[in-house]
């Protein structure tokens, strides 16, 4: 797995927070990728600029304690997403109990009103920050939250195109590749 001071291997960034998460695991032509499988892949994640800025310019350390707890946060989505407008009880449990590890408090500040996260365990807060933004997701478009269409791909996107029909979780992997497959069927036929 890459050291933090790498580039980020995944082949896909820059989606929310809570779908980023999830797109930590990932399969290409070598096999299948789990960045936080190790302190280093877990370490690139926590300093992602996408996640800096999420926890605020919190520092939490990479160690074995906040690598459980993202786990545990992404297990919670895994079960979430499978259908985010109906979860399923066990999904509502996994979502709730990493939930119940930390809460927004109101502060007033020298620059006014603010919302500030608060956790007992700082391990907790990549992943309670994380599934928090998947409530924020679910609140906004519950159905433009999807897994690629393609069935041997495990990522995942949050569609922002206009009329809401994205298919794949990019173009140039999955949807070429899906195009290219149609391609050589209908030609075979011919």
């Amino acid at each position: 797995m890459p050291s933090p001071a790498e580039p980020d291997p995944r082949p896909l960034t820059g989606e929310p927070l809570a779908i980023d998460l999830l797109n930590t695991r990932w399969i290409d032509a070598t096999g299948r990728h789990d960045l936080l499988d190790s302190l280093d892949g877990t370490a690139l994640w926590l300093n992602t600029p996408l996640v800096r800025d999420a926890l605020g310019g919190a520092r939490v350390p990479a160690g074995r304690d906040t690598q459980e707890r993202l786990r545990q946060a992404r297990a919670a989505l895994d079960e979430a997403v499978a259908d985010p407008a109906h979860p399923t009880p066990a999904a509502v449990t996994a979502v709730n109990d990493v939930l119940a590890h930390g809460r927004l408090r109101q502060v007033l500040g020298p620059g006014g009103p603010a919302t500030m996260p608060e956790v007992a365990n700082p391990a907790w807060l990549p992943g309670w920050a994380a599934v928090t933004d998947f409530l924020r997701l679910m609140a906004d478009r519950p159905d433009r939250i999807r897994a690629c269409g393609n069935p041997q791909c495990v990522l995942h996107f949050y569609d922002v195109s206009k009329n809401g029909t994205r298919r794949w979780c990019s173009m140039s992997g999955c949807g070429n590749r899906a195009k290219a497959q149609r391609h050589y069927a209908r030609h075979r036929r011919e």
